[in-house]
């Protein structure tokens, strides 16, 4: 049996490859992503667009700490993106994954500007 872990982790390796449709098949259609104190995002169409403007590489990622309870996932790391200048910008994050029937369908996000 697959757990809610499980499915984060193959999602998050979908994001590494670059594969931000194979990322998008794991979350519900009415997902929502939450980044505290700046943006929500609702449903897959605004993820997709989120997706495509800020992963113009994949991210670098190293989620050190995932937690499974229930219908929830929290996973803490680090996480690099480069910025619009094409300059490598780093994040420490801290995400809170919610499941529903085995699809992501909310993401509440706490991210920090390392640099």
């Amino acid at each position: 049996m697959k757990t809610n872990k499980d499915i984060l982790e193959k999602a998050n390796t979908a994001i590494r490859e670059g594969d931000n449709e194979g990322f998008l098949s794991y979350c519900t259609e009415d997902t929502k992503w939450i980044f505290v104190g700046d943006q929500i995002l609702e449903g897959k169409e605004a993820v997709r667009r989120y997706m495509a403007e800020t992963y113009k590489e994949p991210p670098i990622f190293n989620m050190e700490l995932m937690i499974e309870r229930g219908e929830y996932v929290v996973s803490m790391g680090e996480i690099s993106l480069k910025d619009a200048k094409g300059e490598m910008s780093n994040y420490s994050a801290c995400d809170v994954w919610k499941f529903r029937d085995g699809k992501m369908c909310e993401l509440k996000a706490f991210v920090i500007l390392d640099n």
